[in-house]
């Protein structure tokens, strides 16, 4: 047994457990390990990152004990390559592990392991003839109904819950914006870009929020890496849920904390971990989603913020599929619980893509948060403000929602129909609590993609979620419900749905 491999793994141990992994030898079980599925997950994303192999699900299964696991790495690695050992994934001996030659192959962007990867996944819907489902163009105004090369189809992948984008006074308040400021603020807001629409913006967000004050972000993926990256680092825990979304995960990379992933929704996890390892850190943050977007199930949100205070933890909700859906005219996750006192949450995140109709992201929180951010976080400070229209969009969407409850209450109407009606059929949709996200959970990638092309030709569109974006088990349809939707569309696209997995 190489000794290097073995060291490597009992690091990659420790990484996901935080617990010292002992005395580790061929003969260990895996289930000896202290893994459960999520963790043992995260170990193999780390071989294969390490030494650019490829271990699939069916494989992790058959695994009985340490052995079989060295064994199946040590011959993943390519013949004639030395086994990278420790010294090697430091950076050291680089030319010894990699026998750089000066042809320039090291540099050739197409035979980077990760890129070759990927030709690969995307060859695999040549090889069993289906039709690549990505980047599919639509030529029109993408609400319960879309075009896609000039065919109407009835549209379930796109999260415009609320149909404000194409709402005729979002568009006009867009269109006024222009006219007022043009399409671009053309520089940083801390520079000359700051326009009035955006302080507007920022107060009519933290007030729909509950809380002091808000900033807007350019992008909502980078609200997260920007934020959670800035405030936090190496002397830092961040314990996320597992199924929290990439750009929580970015940031945690970004910032060079500990991170260590919770069971999903599993508050007895999560306090356990805190128990063993919280006094080990200067500050620990605890992230989760507001609602999942995968799952379309609801986070314990009085149980996170018991745990937070507990423990002295700051605590940041993902609201970018809750914000506009759950609570009373769409407030959000804390005003769907009873009691929650929004100053509780050290950091609320939203996105502006979803019920704002426009594009960007949020954070909201206290006054010296926001401030903070305002002058130092660099995808903040480094970044051109927030085009005018794109403000002035979600501002309108934003008024149209509190003007409106009953469209908030008519998704959420519409929402649980569909899941009602998928119980009904025998379809499985995991844990969604039947609230703007549905799951169709398949189990089979290549069988996902096939059903998504067949409702296609059905004139429904769904997109599939596949292997590696969820475990291969865990393939599904995931369906986007709108207040937009009627009875009648929820009614057909589950009955064909049923139809379609029944052949």
């Amino acid at each position: 047994m190489d000794p290097d491999l073995l060291n490597t793994l009992k690091d990659a141990v420790h990484v996901v457990t935080l617990r010292d992994s002992g005395n580790i030898d061929s003969r260990t079980k895996i289930s000896e390990l202290g893994l459960n599925s999520t963790t043992l997950t995260e170990l193999i994303g780390i071989l294969e990152k390490n030494f650019s192999i490829r271990i699939n699900n069916k494989e992790t299964a058959l695994l009985n004990n340490v052995g079989d696991l060295l064994s199946l790495v040590r011959n993943r690695i390519p013949s004639g390559n030395r086994f990278p050992g420790s010294e090697c994934l430091a950076g050291n001996n680089a030319n010894h592990r990699y026998g750089i030659s000066g042809n320039g192959a090291c540099c050739d962007i197409a035979q980077f392991p990760e890129v070759k990867k990927l030709d690969r996944r995307l060859d695999e819907f040549d090889r069993v003839g289906v039709k690549n489902p990505y980047f599919e163009v639509h030529d029109s105004i993408a609400r319960n109904r879309t075009s896609i090369g000039g065919v109407e189809m009835l549209n379930f992948s796109s999260y415009n819950y609320l149909g404000f984008s194409g709402h005729p006074k979002v568009m006009e308040a867009a269109k006024d914006a222009i006219d007022r400021y043009g399409t671009s603020v053309s520089a940083s807001r801390l520079v000359s870009g700051e326009r009035p629409i955006h302080r507007k913006l920022e107060k009519a967000l933290a007030d729909h929020v509950g809380v002091a004050d808000a900033v807007v972000f350019v992008s909502g993926h980078a609200t997260n890496v920007t934020t959670i990256g800035h405030l936090f680092d190496h002397n830092d825990l961040i314990l996320h849920d597992s199924l929290s979304h990439d750009s929580i995960v970015q940031g945690i990379y970004l910032s060079g904390a500990k991170r260590k992933s919770y069971l999903h929704n599993n508050m007895d996890h999560l306090e356990n971990l805190l128990e063993r390892v919280r006094d080990q850190y200067r500050r620990v943050l605890i992230c989760s989603e507001g609602l999942f977007s995968m799952d379309g199930d609801i986070c314990n949100l009085p149980r996170l913020v018991e745990i937070k205070k507990r423990f002295h933890c700051n605590l940041i909700i993902d609201e970018a599929h809750s914000i506009g859906v759950l609570g009373p005219g769409g407030r959000g996750v804390s005003h769907h619980f009873p009691g929650i006192d929004q100053k509780d949450v050290d950091i609320w995140m939203g996105t502006l893509s979803k019920s704002f109709a426009g594009c960007g992201g949020y954070i909201a929180g206290s006054e010296s948060l926001v401030r903070y951010l305002k002058f130092t976080a660099p995808g903040f400070l480094f970044s051109v403000g927030m085009s005018p229209p794109i403000a002035a969009a979600a501002l309108a969407s934003l008024q149209l929602m509190q003007q409106h409850p009953e469209i908030v209450e008519r998704l959420r109407e519409r929402s649980r129909l569909f899941l009602d009606l998928a119980h009904k059929r025998g379809i499985d949709t995991g844990n969604s609590v039947g609230i703007a996200v549905v799951p169709a959970i398949i189990g089979d990638s290549m069988k996902c993609v096939r059903v998504s092309r067949a409702l296609a030709a059905r004139q429904i569109n769904v997109q599939p979620i596949i292997h590696p974006a969820v475990e291969e088990n865990a393939a599904r349809l995931r369906f986007f419900i709108s207040a937009t939707h009627s009875e009648d569309e929820i009614r057909h696209g589950v009955n064909a749905l049923a139809e379609e997995l029944n052949r």
